[in-house]
């Protein structure tokens, strides 16, 4: 399974990234995350299915300085990465 998140709200400048990452490595769920120039944060998961549920629920609440106003979720490809990275 493979999902592509876009996470609004007071999602940059608060660990939000970091925050993904400790969520998806503590799950095993292998992907990357990174800020948008919008605003936005953008986030690649791969894994099973309960696993990346549990990383989904961790963002919605998010960091404890941050915002988490939405996120839109899209099934797409699983590109087969082996661990989960910050992407600048």
């Amino acid at each position: 399974m493979a999902e592509r998140l876009l996470i609004s709200g007071r999602v940059q400048g608060v660990g939000f990234r970091a925050f993904t990452q400790g969520v998806a490595r503590d799950t095993g769920v292998r992907g990357w995350v990174r800020n948008l120039a919008d605003g936005r944060v953008e986030a690649h998961l791969e894994g099973d299915g309960p696993a990346c549920a549990r990383v989904i629920t961790a963002l919605q609440t998010g960091p404890r300085f941050g915002r988490v106003d939405g996120i839109e979720r899209a099934e797409v490809a699983d590109t087969g990465v082996a661990d989960f990275e910050i992407r600048r």
